[in-house]
């Protein structure tokens, strides 16, 4: 797929913490990789309290250089973090920086965490990125940095929650799912580059195993596709103020890997 302006398309991965991308959209990044888009990834937090072990200071700098180092593993494009862990607010600062990256990667696909999740980071991230590529057109609105706005199509896509159920423990259905499993030992390889993040987890929210918590989930919504060995599952969001209705990107680059079709 080529962007109207003729370049391969561009995929933004905008997660909230270091190794959400890996957990619940790396598969499909992966896969329009594959496909020839380009890729960019950003976890908008930095990971800072995962930790009982290193300072803060020293944290932060480890998680970066994990992420970095996922992000390299997958040819995408590393986007630094803007806020510490617990302060990604649905805020204007924080707002402004993300609408910042967008106007600048200018993105035809953004990947997004899912609207309702156990953690309000996470849900955060996601409203947060919504309303940042809202705005991307809106030349009177000021980014930070600045940045000139545009006018391109953008098509949202929200991943499943972690655990694939919401915040009040109900199971959430994605509207199409994608078959992730030629691609499950890479996305294996990008979850276990953030090591730090493995024992932090075993201890402080019971994930006796790291790697085999993230594929029993996409065995899970395999499962639930009722055709797919491993998948990840997505939510399309309303194109109103991004794109017009037939634009889907996504399923253009991955039709042949998808069952179900966003509405």
């Amino acid at each position: 797929m080529k962007s109207t302006e003729g370049r391969p398309a561009r995929v933004l991965a905008l997660g909230c913490h270091p190794d959400d991308i890996e957990f619940m959209m790396a598969g499909t990044f992966l896969l329009l990789g594959e496909r020839g888009a380009e890729l960019h990834y950003c976890n908008v937090a930095n990971g800072c309290y995962g930790s009982n072990e290193h300072t803060r200071e020293a944290l932060v700098d480890i998680r970066a250089r994990e992420g970095k180092n996922a992000a390299a593993y997958a040819n995408a494009v590393f986007h630094p973090s803007y806020a510490d862990d617990l302060h990604v607010m649905y805020e204007q600062p924080l707002i402004r920086k993300v609408a910042s990256l967008i106007r600048n990667v200018k993105p035809d696909i953004l990947l997004l965490p899912a609207l309702d999740d156990y953690m309000e980071d996470h849900m955060n991230t996601a409203r947060v990125g919504v309303t940042a590529a809202f705005v991307r057109g809106m030349g009177l609105y000021q980014t930070d940095p600045p940045q000139p706005h545009y006018d391109g199509d953008i098509a949202l896509y929200h991943a499943m929650p972690y655990g694939l159920r919401d915040a009040l423990d109900r199971p959430v259905i994605p509207q199409f799912y994608v078959d992730i499993s030629g691609v499950m030992g890479r996305k294996e390889q990008m979850l276990n580059m953030h090591a730090s993040q493995r024992a932090w987890l075993d201890n402080s929210q019971g994930i006796d195993s790291y790697g085999e918590k993230m594929k029993a989930m996409a065995r899970e919504v395999g499962r639930r596709s009722q055709k797919f060995g491993f998948a990840e599952g997505w939510i399309r969001h309303n194109p109103l103020g991004f794109s017009s209705e037939d634009y889907d990107p996504l399923g253009e680059l991955l039709g042949s890997f998808i069952t179900g079709r966003p509405d």
